[in-house]
């Protein structure tokens, strides 16, 4: 077993679970990993060539990295809530990425992510209240300072902007236009009456001991980028005074939810979930509380889900054990390996109608088994039939897809050790399931679904 990994704690997470130990594990690990990839970035920008990054950009990241320093001597929590912030995850890969690759200088691009390092320690010092002033650039009429808002400039073209802080308040500056003055509030997240300045909304913690969670729709990094439509994801959204209201009339009631599902979807929401991101509706589906929805997670965004908006705080909460499930196992399988199968997509997946790599089918089965236990204890617990009855179906179809499956994984001889305890944690907790099973219809139902999807998968993908 890994020295970094108790026995206990990988056996915790194989059940889908994860006690506050166990994920606090997984969390200083991806903690770890962040800081790392920003001092990468910081070290290949400052070091790159003239023909590659432009001439002024050493001098300037430097001065911002001194800006950091006297904002995390100041208050170094309040920096840190900044740099691992999910989102900036998305934009330092794709930054250095581009470093790496040679990107030519003065690329937009890069330009735009090296200019957002600027911003992100302007956004640290302003959580700190360390006073400062510099002079940031808006692009595509929008400067974004990282978890606190934008500013809109009106402008297409690159524009410069002065930032400076001098105690609670924030004053931003475009040459020719009256200034934009922000009262800071408690979260830092700014209050006032000038329409230019669109501060991040934030949703109060979705269990006690959490903090509270950004949604959203405002960083420039926030998308599933190229990979969107292969996941079936649609695009980020910018919400309105309405959707706003509808998205927070949607998250009240989560917290309750999830304590129904288990005190563990509680805690690993309040443990793990730092950012929403706000998508579009699926192509297609219609309004109202029976419409479709997408989600999903990033690796590199460890922290954050993307989801089209949940229209009950039962969708809610279902969502967020789904996606949460995918973060636990990512940041798991980035501190232990648990498997030595290739990336080939070859295994069928009732929850897909394309082939999946082994990794996919692990990563699916592990947040569809959450799913049925989270959907067995609502049904289990829900004085009202329409929820039973919903909770009944979704319990089976998530737990006969886990069965489906569930021989693949455990046949598998590229298991590594702790690959082999989780899979036989995960059959355990399965297996479990049977000691409360769903009325007769609702799994027939689900059994029917199960064999329709794997022959029309046949059809679709046999050679």
């Amino acid at each position: 077993m890994s020295a970094a990994l108790p026995e206990d704690a990988l056996r915790e997470l194989g059940r889908t679970e994860g006690g506050p130990g166990a994920l606090e594990l997984l969390v200083r690990d991806q903690h770890t990993r962040r800081l790392a990839l920003l001092r990468a970035l910081f070290d290949t920008a400052t070091a790159a060539p003239a023909a590659l990054s432009p001439p002024a950009a050493p001098a300037r990241l430097r001065d911002d990295w001194g800006l950091l320093e006297a904002a995390e001597r100041r208050d170094r929590t309040a920096v840190r809530s900044v740099l691992l912030y999910p989102l900036v995850g998305p934009w330092a890969q794709q930054t250095l990425g581009a470093l790496i690759g040679g990107g030519a200088a003065g690329a937009p691009e890069l330009a735009a992510g090296l200019g957002h390092f600027s911003a992100l320690a302007a956004a640290a010092a302003i959580r700190a209240g360390e006073d400062f002033t510099v002079r940031l650039t808006a692009r595509r009429g929008t400067l974004v300072l990282p978890t606190l808002g934008a500013l809109r400039t009106g402008r297409e073209e690159p524009v410069p902007v002065e930032v400076a802080l001098a105690g609670e308040v924030l004053t931003l500056r475009v040459r020719d236009d009256p200034p934009v003055t922000v009262a800071l509030g408690e979260e830092g997240g700014g209050a006032g009456h000038d329409a230019r300045w669109r501060p991040v909304v934030t949703l109060p913690a979705p269990a006690p001991g959490g903090t509270p969670v950004p949604l959203d729709d405002i960083d420039p990094y926030r998308g599933a980028g190229p990979a969107a439509p292969r996941l079936g994801l649609s695009a980020v959204l910018r919400l309105d005074p309405r959707h706003r209201t509808e998205w927070a009339r949607s998250w009240d009631g989560v917290a309750a939810v999830l304590e129904t599902g288990g005190a563990h979807r509680a805690g690993e929401a309040a443990a793990l979930l730092r950012c929403l991101v706000p998508l579009a509706p699926p192509a297609g589906s219609a309004p109202g509380a029976g419409s479709a929805q997408c989600s999903g997670t990033r690796r590199e965004a460890f922290g954050a889900v993307l989801t089209s908006h949940p229209a009950t705080p039962t969708a809610f909460a279902a969502t967020l054990v789904h996606e949460l499930q995918h973060t636990k196992l990512a940041a798991l399988a980035a501190l232990t390996r648990l498997h030595h199968e290739d990336a080939t997509p070859r295994h069928f997946a009732p929850w897909r109608p394309d082939p999946r790599p082994f990794d996919g089918l692990l990563q699916g089965a592990y947040s569809h088994l959450a799913l049925a236990r989270h959907w067995q204890r609502v049904a289990l617990t829900s004085d009202r039939l329409a929820v039973r009855d919903r909770a009944w179906t979704e319990h089976a179809r998530a737990a006969e897809q886990v069965g489906a499956v569930l021989p693949v994984l455990a046949g598998s001889g590229a298991l590594t050790r702790e690959g082999r305890v989780l899979v036989n944690e995960m059959i355990a907790v399965y297996h479990r399931l049977a000691d409360h099973p769903p009325p007769p219809g609702h799994r027939a139902r689900a059994v029917s679904y199960v064999r329709t999807a794997r022959s029309i998968w046949l059809q679709r993908n046999a050679t």
